[in-house]
């Protein structure tokens, strides 16, 4: 008998690691079908990345107006880099869901009919900071850029100035997903939005400090835009606990 209840538990757990490898493999797939696709647009991303860069150049009137790269190998593995970054991000509702399918036999059905709304919030949000970093960018790097003024010429190299512009955007995205994280505890009783009321002058301090931590750059724009959608996003999560949770 016991050797009967062995096996069962013996099988669940192969069961488990297959249902986790199928999730690996078309994760993964996704991943590299995004790429693929990201690397055939190398040139149509490359440009749209690099457009608030240009703008700047162009208000700094330098006597360059387009990024520079100076290794050969660099024309090549910069657009690989970029479609890998931008395959994975083409791929993250799949991956999500992908996710989801893997966790969801082991939650209650209470918990499974908010999990379709997080997924939906985490990717329009992680979008909405991408795009909030896309837009902003220029400012901070146009004070970077210029802060030396006449004394130096800002000559940007392509990989420094994407990994730079590409952190920023990561940035942005993962952290306008703190609504998620929040009505999440919420949901589950750790937190409440009267809990997150008495705290709110504390969470405001922690946001402006950890702004300032998280951001590139030494300039004190990023930073700023940084915190002030964070502060308006952690007032949006107690409007949405208390009044559609009733948390």
């Amino acid at each position: 008998m016991q050797g009967v209840v062995d096996n069962e538990r013996r099988m669940t757990i192969v069961e488990h690691l297959e249902e986790l490898r199928r999730v690996l493999i078309i994760s993964l797939a996704a991943w590299i079908v995004g790429s693929i696709v990201a690397f055939v647009f190398n040139r149509f991303i490359l440009d749209l990345l690099l457009r608030p860069l240009k703008v700047v150049l162009a208000n700094l009137h330098s006597i360059v107006n387009h990024a520079i790269f100076t290794s050969p190998t660099e024309g090549l593995t910069v657009p690989i880099k970029i479609a890998a970054i931008i395959g994975f991000i083409l791929a993250l509702p799949v991956i999500l869901w992908q996710t989801w399918s893997f966790v969801s036999p082991g939650l209650r059905p209470v918990e499974r009919k908010f999990v379709g709304p997080f997924i939906a919030s985490a990717i329009v949000l992680f979008a909405c900071g991408a795009a909030f970093a896309y837009f902003v960018m220029p400012i901070g790097l146009g004070f970077l850029a210029g802060f030396l003024g006449g004394n130096a010429i800002y000559f940007p190299d392509i990989d420094q100035y994407l990994s730079f512009f590409l952190l920023l955007v990561v940035i942005f995205g993962v952290t306008f997903e703190m609504p998620v994280v929040l009505v999440l505890l919420g949901v589950l009783r750790i937190i409440s939005s009267q809990w997150l009321r008495a705290h709110r002058k504390v969470a405001i301090v922690v946001i402006i400090a950890a702004a300032a931590i998280v951001t590139p750059g030494a300039d004190p724009f990023t930073p700023t835009f940084l915190a002030i959608p964070l502060i308006l996003l952690y007032e949006a999560s107690i409007l949405v606990l208390s009044r559609v949770f009733h948390r």
